[in-house]
C-alpha cells in the first residue's frame, strides 16, 4: 500500500526531535511549523557553488518533454512539487549532499541514453532505490558485517548495541523517502545500505559520491543491504527492550542464497 504522508498541520511535532528527523534540525525552518516553504526559500538555502536550482513542477514545466533526470542534467532544474513532503525532503538532501545527488543524476542520465526512456536497467533500479531509501554506513569491526550477513539482528542491534553508540558502526541517512516515512511516529524504518570499511572517522559523503559517479557501486539493487534502522539506539522508542530485537516486524530472515558484497574500502 502506498504511503500517504500526514497533512503538515497534522504532524506530531515530537517527530522532529527524534531520529532520523532530529539530524536535520539545521532546516527546521523548512520542515517545522504550519507554513510550507516557497521554492525561493529552498533556493536561498543552497550551498555555495551549487548550480542546480529548485523549480516548481507545473504543467508548463513538464511540457518540455524531458525526463526528470535529463532536466536536472541539462538545465540544472530540479522539478519540485510545492506543498509536498516527498519533494521537500528530496530538496533537503540536495542541499546537504549535492555531490551524491549529482553523481546519481549523471548515472541515471547515462542509463537513460543507453536504455531509452521506457526501459530500466538493473543499475537504474539500484540508483533509484538508494536515492529513495539509501543509507551510507561505515564499519570498523568486520564481526559486525558477519552478523549483518546472517541477519542476526539480535546480535547486531542488541548484543553489539554499544557499537552503534561508540562509532564502531556509524551511518548517514540519505534517502528522502525514509525521511517522509519518519513523519509517522512509531513507524518501523528499513533502509537500503551501501557499506564502507573504515578504521577512522573519515567522512562518508565524498567516497560515496566518487564510488557512485565512477560506476563502481549501484550496478544492481542486490548490492544494497537491508538495514532495519528502527533497531538503532534512539531510532524507535521500544528498542531499549531486548524483546523488540527478537520480535520486531522490521527484522526479516535472510532469503536462501542471498549474499551481500563486501564493504568498500575508504581510501
Amino acid at each position: 500500500m502506498r504511503y500517504v504522508a500526514p497533512a503538515r498541520d497534522a504532524v506530531d511535532p515530537a517527530v522532529f526531535g527524534r531520529l532520523p528527523l532530529a539530524a536535520w534540525r539545521e532546516h527546521a525552518g523548512l520542515i517545522e511549523g504550519r507554513d510550507w516553504p516557497a521554492i525561493d526559500a529552498l533556493n536561498a538555502c543552497r550551498p555555495a557553488g551549487m548550480p542546480e536550482r529548485f523549480v516548481a513542477q507545473t504543467h508548463e514545466l513538464l511540457a518540455d518533454g524531458l525526463h526528470y533526470e535529463q532536466r536536472v542534467a541539462e538545465r540544472g532544474a530540479i522539478a519540485t512539487r510545492e506543498r509536498n513532503w516527498h519533494d521537500l525532503f528530496n530538496a533537503l538532501v540536495w542541499l546537504r549532499r549535492p555531490a551524491i545527488k549529482r553523481a546519481l543524476n549523471a548515472r541515471q542520465v547515462g542509463e537513460i541514453a543507453r536504455m531509452g526512456p521506457k526501459q530500466r536497467s538493473r543499475a537504474q533500479y539500484a540508483l533509484t532505490h538508494f536515492d529513495e531509501a539509501g543509507v551510507v554506513v561505515a564499519v570498523r569491526d568486520p564481526a559486525l558485517l558477519a552478523l549483518w550477513d546472517a541477519h542476526d539482528w539480535h546480535g547486531l542491534f542488541w548484543r553489539r548495541r554499544q557499537a552503534w553508540l561508540d562509532g564502531t558502526i556509524r551511518l548517514e541517512l540519505f534517502g528522502h523517502a525514509l525521511l517522509e516515512l519518519a513523519l509517522s511516529p512509531g513507524r518501523l524504518l528499513v533502509g537500503k545500505a551501501l557499506v564502507f570499511q573504515s578504521d577512522s572517522d573519515a567522512g562518508l559523503p565524498a567516497p560515496c559520491a566518487t564510488a557512485i559517479g565512477s560506476g563502481r557501486l549501484l550496478l544492481d539493487p542486490l548490492e544494497l543491504r537491508p538495514l532495519p534502522l528502527s533497531g538503532i539506539p534512539g531510532w524507535h522508542p521500544d528498542n531499549a527492550d531486548e524483546a523488540f530485537h527478537r520480535n520486531a516486524a522490521c527484522y526479516q530472515l535472510r532469503r536462501a542464497g542471498r549474499a551481500y558484497p563486501p564493504a568498500s574500502p575508504i581510501p
